[in-house]
């Protein structure tokens, strides 16, 4: 069935905009969450089944962004690393600042 891009649906949870919007939208969502997404049509209220939007999606060039690894995967960084980042992006004069900071702090 073609639809014409221009034409006003309802995305629950997002409201009335333009089909090629709504898919669009549709597309950056995660995959469980694209999965449960519903757009109705706002002429006769005739809800478009998942098969038809990904359809559209492919016809239209619109692509689901590349998967990102969960937060969960990614290793911890080592404090080693992070102190080493730090130093390497500050300034010289705080450096200075926070070793003299140091050796008064270890002193007392």
């Amino acid at each position: 069935m073609t639809s014409d891009p221009e034409e006003s649906v309802r995305l629950q949870g997002f409201g009335e905009m333009t089909l090629r919007t709504a898919i669009g939208t549709v597309m950056l969502l995660a995959p469980r969450e694209r999965a449960e997404a519903t757009i109705f049509r706002v002429r006769d209220g005739v809800r478009l089944a998942s098969s038809e939007i990904a359809e559209l999606a492919s016809e239209w060039g619109i692509a689901p962004p590349a998967q990102v690894r969960s937060p969960g995967l990614v290793p911890e960084p080592h404090w080693s690393d992070i102190l080493r980042g730090m130093v390497r992006e500050a300034p010289l004069p705080s450096l200075m600042v926070a070793f003299l900071l140091g050796v008064l702090v270890t002193r007392r």
